[in-house]
C-alpha cells in the first residue's frame, strides 16, 4: 500500500527519476516549452515551481540551492536572470500543462508544459459564435439569390 506516499515513480529508480526531472527542468528553462508525457509533465510542476520561487531573490545561497537540483550552470543563470524577472509579480503557478493527444509509437498521452509568462500564442476569441448545422442554414443566401445579383 502507498498510504501518504506522494509523487509518481515514473517506472524509474530514485536516482534516475531525479536525473529525469533535472533534465526536463533544464530543457523547460532554456526552451520555455517542452512536449512530454502527461505523467512527467504533472510531476515536473512541483519540482520546478519552487525553484522559480527561489530564483526571485537572487543571492549566492539560493543559487547554490537551485544548482543542487539542476546541475547546470547555464540553466541556473538563465533562470535567475531572465525567467525569475518575468515571474516576479506572479505569486505562483508559473507553469501550464496542456494535453495534446496520444503518441503514435506507444500510444502514451502527451502534453505540452510551458512557462506561463512566455506565452506567445494568443488565446482564441471566446466571443466568436460557434456555428452548428441548425443555425448555419438560416443565415446563408440561397443559390438563386446570388444568381440574380449582376
Amino acid at each position: 500500500m502507498r498510504h501518504l506516499k506522494k509523487g509518481r515513480k515514473l517506472s524509474r529508480s530514485s536516482s534516475h527519476r531525479k536525473a529525469t526531472l533535472a533534465s526536463l527542468s533544464n530543457a523547460l528553462i532554456k526552451e520555455h516549452r517542452i512536449v512530454t508525457t502527461v505523467a512527467k509533465a504533472k510531476e515536473l510542476r512541483p519540482f520546478i515551481e519552487p525553484l522559480i520561487t527561489k530564483a526571485k531573490t537572487d543571492n549566492p545561497h539560493k543559487r547554490r540551492q537551485v544548482f543542487a537540483k539542476l546541475n547546470d550552470k547555464e540553466a541556473v543563470s538563465h533562470l535567475f536572470d531572465e525567467v525569475a524577472q518575468k515571474a516576479m509579480d506572479r505569486p505562483g503557478g508559473y507553469t501550464r500543462v496542456v494535453k495534446l493527444g496520444y503518441r503514435s509509437g506507444d500510444n502514451a498521452q502527451t502534453a505540452v508544459i510551458e512557462l506561463v509568462d512566455y506565452n506567445d500564442i494568443q488565446p482564441e476569441d471566446s466571443k466568436k459564435k460557434q456555428r452548428t448545422r441548425r443555425s448555419g442554414s438560416s443565415n446563408k443566401t440561397t443559390s438563386s439569390d446570388s444568381g440574380q445579383e449582376q
